[in-house]
């Protein structure tokens, strides 16, 4: 099995649900929180830009309006991304996957990059993420690590940048999985925390990759999972588990 260089503990979006996700207001709450590594969603504006945001679309959690994949990053960078949240955090920009990784390094902080396409992006946007993790991070000692619920986004980004880790997110087990993430080479599965069992963190611990879970919001949960000798656990109550 391969070392495993990262917390166990891993901030959802920033900080979960106490700040805007995806945005450097929960990314520096997190941190406050003790958090040393943090996981974001990361896809391209239209003119190939990456930043941070979860949905295809603007409305939930900006006041744009549309797919933000169809949009260049001037307008986008113009968003408020806080709003939605609460007054605290008005105002609040959307941020580059560079702001990101900038302060993360300049921090000591590990990224948990989950490639997030605008559906018919999936390559590109694999392709792309990985380019820009490997320059941000050239020379550093951890790497970020990759992760995708689409296959052909992670194989995009082990063409462009093979020695960036990468890991396979799944919300359920669809025929293939475990083999397909052992053709992408993958270092870890990335599940939804009630996939996990004796069988399955056996199956994959014995493939040589290691088992993280999202999202863990309960304490009998992350309890469940560390009795089963899983690896990483994903969590918006970073205010309730110490890193």
């Amino acid at each position: 099995m391969t070392d495993w260089v990262y917390p166990r503990w891993i901030a959802h979006r920033g900080a979960g649900k106490l700040a805007p996700e995806n945005t450097l207001a929960a990314f520096r709450l997190g941190a406050a929180y003790g958090y040393r590594m943090f996981e974001c969603d990361v896809k391209l504006s239209a003119d190939g830009v990456p930043f941070l945001m979860h949905d295809a679309t603007l409305e939930r959690t900006t006041n744009g309006i549309g797919l933000g994949g169809d949009q260049p990053w001037d307008q986008l960078a113009r968003l408020d991304a806080g709003s939605w949240h609460s007054r605290t955090h008005a105002g609040e920009p959307l941020p580059t996957f560079e702001n990101i990784a900038r302060f993360c390094l300049a921090n000591g902080h590990d990224l948990n990059i989950e490639i997030k396409p605008t559906p018919g992006h999936e390559e590109k946007t694999g392709e792309v993420v990985a380019h820009h993790a490997a320059r941000l991070w050239a020379g550093q000692a951890v790497p970020p690590l990759l992760t995708s619920f689409r296959p052909e986004s992670l194989q995009a980004a082990q063409g462009a940048q093979p020695s960036l880790p990468r890991g396979l997110l799944v919300d359920t087990l669809w025929k293939g999985w475990l083999e397909t993430a052992l053709s992408l080479e993958c270092v870890a599965v990335v599940a939804n925390h009630a996939l996990w069992d004796k069988s399955t963190v056996t199956q994959v611990q014995s493939a040589g990759m290691r088992c993280l879970s999202y999202t863990v919001n309960d304490e009998w949960a992350a309890q469940r999972l560390i009795d089963l000798g899983t690896d990483g656990i994903i969590t918006d109550r970073v205010d309730l588990f110490s890193s």
